[in-house]
């Protein structure tokens, strides 16, 4: 369930910031930032949908941990996104909490994972 929580606020993440990244493409004509974070921000949930196919525990704690570092990726294309003036503060403020929510989610996950390998 948490799990499937944790996917759908992926996939929202991304279709922002695909839109995000298609509108800055169009206006500002910035591509370089815009490609890194759309590789990296649409990642997320893919390594997550990936996750619950994964062969065995290690491989599903993988999968996570990869949807973690690009995660924290994208926290820092969005970072650099607003700081050079291409998102403006309230929209880079709500992409971060929604980032910031997943990451979190994804922290848990892969923590509960590994505290109940280790019980075995």
């Amino acid at each position: 369930m948490a799990e499937s929580i944790m996917l759908e606020k992926a996939k929202d993440f991304a279709v922002d910031i695909v839109n995000l990244c298609k509108a800055i493409k169009e206006t500002k004509r910035e591509t370089v930032l815009t490609n890194q974070l759309l590789r990296a921000g649409t990642s997320v949930g893919a390594n997550i949908h990936e996750s619950k196919y994964a062969h065995g525990t290690p491989d599903f704690i993988s999968k996570m941990q990869i949807a973690l570092k690009e995660c924290y990726e994208s926290e820092y294309w969005l970072e650099l996104l607003n700081r050079t003036g291409y998102i403006p503060d309230e929209q880079y403020k709500t992409l971060q909490n929604s980032c910031g929510s997943i990451r979190r989610m994804l922290i848990s996950s892969i923590n509960t994972v590994k505290e109940k390998m280790n019980e075995r």
